[in-house]
C-alpha cells in the first residue's frame, strides 16, 4: 500500500498558488454537471458533508477498495483501549510489512502513541500492524475486531480484510460510510490532534533511534482550516483523501475514493462548500 507524499511537481504548485494567494479550479473539476453531483469528474467516487447535512455525492454508496484510510478503524479501536503509555514489541511480520513504513525493525519496542502517530501522520503499514498484533495478539483477530466494530457503527456496506488497507478480495467501503468511520475517529482527541499535525519525530522506548514523521495529507498545512483527517493510495483504490475542514464555524467533510488529482480537486472542492455554506445563511 504505497503512497506518494504529492504527486510529481505538485510542491512546486502548492507554492507557487500560495504565493499567488488566488483560488484556481483545477482542469478535471466539471462544476454544474447536477446539482447533486458538481464534480462528476473528480473521482471514482466522492460525498460532500457540510455540517453533517450530504450535500454533493457520486457513487457514494458503491463498495471501493478503501486503501490506508482503512487506518481510520485500526486507530479508533487502538485508541479506545486507552493503553496509549504502553510499550509494544514490534514483531518480525510487522517489520517487514511492505508500502508506506516507518522503517521499523522486529524487535523494537516504541509505546503505543508514537506508533499511532506513524499510522495517522504517515501511514505507516509497519507501524499500523504492530498495533493490530498487539491489541489482539494477531492481525487476523484484530480484523475481526475492526469488522465488529464496523456493523455496531452502521457500516452496512464496510468489511476489512486486513488492518492497514492493502488491497484484498473482500476488502471495501464506501465514501458514506467512511464519512462515519471518520467523524467517529475524529471525535477521538488524541486520533483529532494527530490528524492536523504536519510533522512529528518519534523514539523507541529507550531512546536510541528515532523516526521524522511528514503527514501525508498534503492539504494539511496548505489550506486554510485543514485539520484533518487521512489519505490513502493503492493501485487498485487509486488516490484516496478524506478532508476536514473547518471556518467560521462551518466543518466541510470530503470523501474521495479514486481521486483524479485530489489535492488540487480536493481545494477546489472544499472552496466550493465553503461558499455554498455562505450562501445558504
Amino acid at each position: 500500500m504505497r503512497e506518494e507524499l504529492l504527486e510529481p511537481n505538485t510542491l512546486t504548485r502548492w507554492k507557487s498558488w500560495l504565493l499567488a494567494a488566488v483560488t484556481l479550479l483545477p482542469v478535471s473539476v466539471a462544476l454544474a454537471a447536477s446539482p447533486a453531483d458538481p464534480f462528476p469528474q473528480v473521482a471514482r467516487a466522492y460525498l460532500v458533508i457540510v455540517d453533517g447535512t450530504d450535500i454533493w455525492e457520486h457513487a457514494a454508496s458503491d463498495k471501493v477498495a478503501p486503501a490506508s484510510l482503512t487506518k481510520l478503524m485500526t486507530a479508533l479501536l487502538v485508541d479506545e483501549t486507552a493503553k496509549l503509555d504502553e510499550v509494544v514489541a514490534v514483531s518480525a511480520k510487522a517489520g517487514t510489512e511492505t508500502g508506506s513504513r516507518m522503517g521499523l525493525k522486529g524487535g523494537e519496542r516504541l509505546r503505543v502513541k508514537d506508533l499511532l502517530a506513524a499510522a495517522m501522520i504517515a501511514s505507516a503499514n509497519d507501524a499500523c500492524r504492530a498495533l493490530a498484533e498487539w491489541r489482539d495478539g494477531s492481525e487476523a483477530a484484530f480484523v475481526q475486531r475492526m469488522n465488529r466494530k464496523a456493523v455496531a457503527l452502521g457500516l452496512k456496506d464496510t468489511r476489512f480484510v486486513n488492518a492497514c488497507g492493502h488491497d484484498a478480495a473482500g476488502h471495501y467501503s464506501t465514501a458514506r460510510d467512511l464519512a462515519k468511520l471518520s467523524d467517529a475517529a475524529m471525535a477521538r482527541p488524541s486520533i483529532a490532534e494527530l490528524a492536523r499535525q504536519i510533522e512529528m519525530t518519534v523514539a523507541t522506548a529507550d531512546g536510541t533511534r528515532s523516526y521524522k514523521l511528514t503527514n501525508r495529507n498534503a492539504l494539511i498545512g496548505r489550506y486554510d482550516g485543514a485539520v484533518g483527517v487521512k489519505s490513502g493510495f493503492t493501485a487498485k483504490a487509486g488516490k484516496c483523501v478524506i478532508a476536514q475542514a473547518e471556518r467560521n464555524g462551518v466543518r466541510v467533510l470530503l470523501v474521495m475514493l479514486g481521486g483524479r488529482d485530489r489535492w488540487w480537486d480536493a481545494h477546489a472542492m472544499l472552496n466550493h462548500a465553503f461558499e455554498y455554506a455562505a450562501a445558504s445563511r
